[in-house]
């Protein structure tokens, strides 16, 4: 049995993980800004760092923060891991951090870059983007009656669930430096994506495609977010919409 820290452990990912590694028969410490006894902001490196890494063979990096700080947070994680001799760091980042200069995924690849420097023996497994983004973007532009996406952008969702699974043997294995990427089975344009959700949602919505402007919008439209080559997830976004909805029926009973 391995002791393995899970940053984010209580998030969208991370708590799948933790559930993941946990079946697999390893002790499993989990580390959040809320969730004692290992109650921890990365970026401030708090004390009970240390503590929380004691010990720990493997330390699986899950924690993000969409208001910034993440290349600090992984300074002070990767500084504090080298202390307590930690053998193997994985870190999951996003496919097309390296071809689309969009500032959350500009972060990414600078956290990767310190992760191949951390000294220690690593593993940094790339995704596209999960079910569970997308479906809060169509949630929250379903409040208006018109619902504009980005115009000639394509997405590749994948499963969170699928992607823990990868994780966690990841973690269980040998460092292997960058794994291969991993993408839903599906490549598919916003506006199919968006009706997919409104119809599983039961709404009628106008869907307006609007063109915009920038590198970024243009790495997007040219499909650098992409892993059409490794679509190895297995459940596409209609089964993951029917899982939600199937599960806000069965609470309102």
């Amino acid at each position: 049995m391995t002791t393995i820290l899970v940053t984010g452990g209580t998030g969208t990912l991370g708590r799948h993980v933790v559930t993941r590694l946990r079946a697999d028969g390893h002790e499993v410490r989990v580390l959040s800004r809320h969730a004692a006894p290992h109650a921890v902001d990365l970026r401030e490196g708090d004390n009970g760092l240390d503590s929380a890494l004691d010990g720990t063979d493997t330390v699986v990096h899950c924690a993000t923060s969409a208001r910034g700080g993440d290349e600090r947070a992984a300074r002070n994680l990767i500084a504090a891991a080298r202390r307590a001799g930690v053998a193997h760091l994985v870190y999951i980042s996003i496919v097309g951090v390296d071809r689309v200069p969009f500032p959350y995924y500009r972060t990414k690849l600078a956290v990767e870059r310190q992760f191949e420097d951390c000294g220690t023996g690593w593993t940094v497994l790339r995704a596209t983007q999960f079910h569970d983004l997308l479906f809060r973007l169509f949630q929250g532009l379903s409040k208006s009656p018109v619902m504009p996406l980005p115009a000639r952008v394509k997405d590749q969702p994948v499963e969170v669930r699928e992607v823990a699974h990868r994780l966690a043997e990841l973690a269980q294995g040998a460092p292997a430096g960058r794994a291969d990427d991993m993408g839903g089975p599906e490549v598919r344009t916003m506006h199919s994506l968006a009706r997919s959700y409104l119809d599983a949602a039961g709404r009628r919505r106008a869907l307006v495609k609007v063109p915009l402007r920038g590198s970024a919008y243009e790495a997007f439209r040219a499909g650098g977010h992409l892993a059409p080559d490794r679509a190895v997830g297995t459940r596409t976004f209609e089964d993951h919409l029917a899982e939600r909805f199937a599960a806000v029926r069965e609470a309102r009973r």
